[in-house]
């Protein structure tokens, strides 16, 4: 009996050391986006943020007003969905951000200088990266 007893508080304390795994789901921002490359890792444009944005999730960056972007694709916009561009910021005093690639929303920066126009229409699907 008391075997059994230890083995239920055995199984009961592995469980509550091992919760579930939970996650928030995040609705598609978009099915389609234009790049100007196959990988849209070209340089669309290049922009600046004309107003302070508060990334609501890790999907998207956070910008200051002024801080300039690189633009590397634009989601193609759905019905009921806002227009988010995909960049990362720009700049010595942002260096910490630099590199860090993710969307917002187009109507809070303008274009300062188009580098190539984003004509390839590519699927949102997650792509798993090969190796050179």
């Amino acid at each position: 009996m008391t075997r059994h007893v230890y083995l239920v508080v055995l199984l009961l304390c592995l469980g509550l050391m091992c919760p579930l795994v939970t996650g928030i789901f995040m609705a598609k921002l978009s099915s389609k986006k234009l790049c100007a490359d196959d990988d849209c890792v070209y340089t669309i444009s290049l922009a600046r943020a004309e107003e302070d944005y508060n990334a609501p999730d890790c999907r998207f960056i956070n910008i200051k007003k002024g801080q300039l972007i690189y633009v590397y694709s634009k989601l193609v916009k759905e019905k009921d969905t806002g227009e988010f561009w995909a960049g990362s910021v720009y700049g010595e005093q942002y260096e910490d951000h630099m590199g860090t690639v993710g969307y917002f929303p187009s109507s809070l920066v303008s274009e300062q200088h188009v580098y190539q126009e984003a004509n390839k229409t590519i699927p949102t699907t997650v792509r798993n990266l090969q190796k050179p």
